[in-house]
């Protein structure tokens, strides 16, 4: 099998999860992000993984819905712009262009912001996990 199809299946996953996210907020609250995929490869050496790649660009003030990775492994990278970042009750810390970070599976993303009220910000996710995995964002419900 080529590197083609499992790349279709990573890429359809990725837009799967994209379906998953709730309706934008109300009037008065900050705008979502927006997501788009990157790449999604299977890892030859890592049989039944797979590494994905989303963009996430946060309009000034934006933020995302609380969430999940479920059992991915993430790592985060600020493209541009800065991002507020907090994972279960630990300190939220702003991460600028060029730096990383990276989430344990299963932690809870509580806030992923822009941290700019003025400035446009753009993130790239990189999950590892589960060749299988269909959903790589379990958002909080309301």
């Amino acid at each position: 099998m080529s590197l083609r199809m499992p790349l279709r299946i990573a890429a359809l996953l990725a837009l799967s999860m994209l379906a998953a996210a709730p309706a934008a907020f109300a009037a008065g609250e900050a705008p979502h992000e927006t997501i788009a995929p990157a790449f999604a490869y299977a890892l030859p050496n890592v049989p039944g993984k797979t590494i994905t790649a989303l963009v996430v660009d946060y309009a000034p003030g934006g933020k995302s819905v609380p969430h999940r990775h479920g059992k991915a492994f993430v790592v985060g990278y600020v493209l541009a712009g800065a991002i507020r970042s907090q994972v279960n009750n630990g300190e939220s810390k702003v991460y600028h262009a060029g730096e990383t970070w990276t989430e344990a599976p299963d932690v809870h993303h509580t806030i992923s912001e822009n941290a700019s009220d003025t400035e446009p910000a753009k993130l790239l996710a990189i999950f590892i996990a589960d060749t299988k995995e269909k959903n790589l964002v379990h958002f909080d419900k309301k």
